[in-house]
């Protein structure tokens, strides 16, 4: 499948842009019309199939006839479930998230972990620029997997995925 340019519609025009649509994402991945929740699961999947990341670091609802600018709060996606197949070295991490696309960790769809104060707040890429933030459960469930790797003579803890290490954090080594 291939995306529409962020510059052209499906003939070779520019898309219309429709400046600002009046539509949020919050941090809990909630979409919301000028206010009002968008309940219908079906219609935010749609949005979200033709959300993209500007050049500027906004989102952007593109569509072959026109774009829009849209408001969010964090990323656009939430990852709210996780599977996990091998062990050890050999373990794969693939994660379902709130709009149930599919994502395994790897080379493209790298972990993070970005500390807000105390508060770690882990990210996987999805696609193109799209994060998915880890619900707090799934971050457990994904804490519970990880093992201490030495890292360039630093103490690291962090999972394996994909045949790459993702580091979680830093030991103290008092730990």
């Amino acid at each position: 499948m291939t995306l529409p340019s962020l510059d052209a519609g499906s003939d070779g025009d520019p898309p219309d842009h429709c400046g600002d649509l009046g539509i949020r994402i919050d941090r809990q991945g909630r979409w919301f019309y000028h206010g009002s929740p968008i309940n219908r699961k079906e219609m935010v999947c749609l949005f979200a199939s033709v959300l993209h990341r500007a050049p500027d670091g906004g989102y952007l609802l593109i569509t072959p006839g026109e774009r829009g600018r849209i408001e969010v709060e964090d990323v656009p996606f939430l990852a709210v479930e996780m599977f996990t197949w091998g062990a050890g070295r050999e373990l794969v991490v693939s994660f379902r998230t709130n709009m149930d696309e599919m994502v395994t960790v790897d080379g493209d769809h790298a972990l993070r972990i970005e500390m807000h104060g105390e508060e770690p707040s882990p990210y996987v890429m999805v696609r193109d620029g799209l994060e998915a933030r880890l619900s707090r459960s799934v971050y457990y469930e994904l804490i519970a997997q990880g093992w201490e790797e030495d890292v360039g003579g630093d103490k690291v803890y962090g999972l394996w995925s994909s045949g790459i290490f993702f580091p979680l954090g830093r030991l103290d080594p008092s730990d």
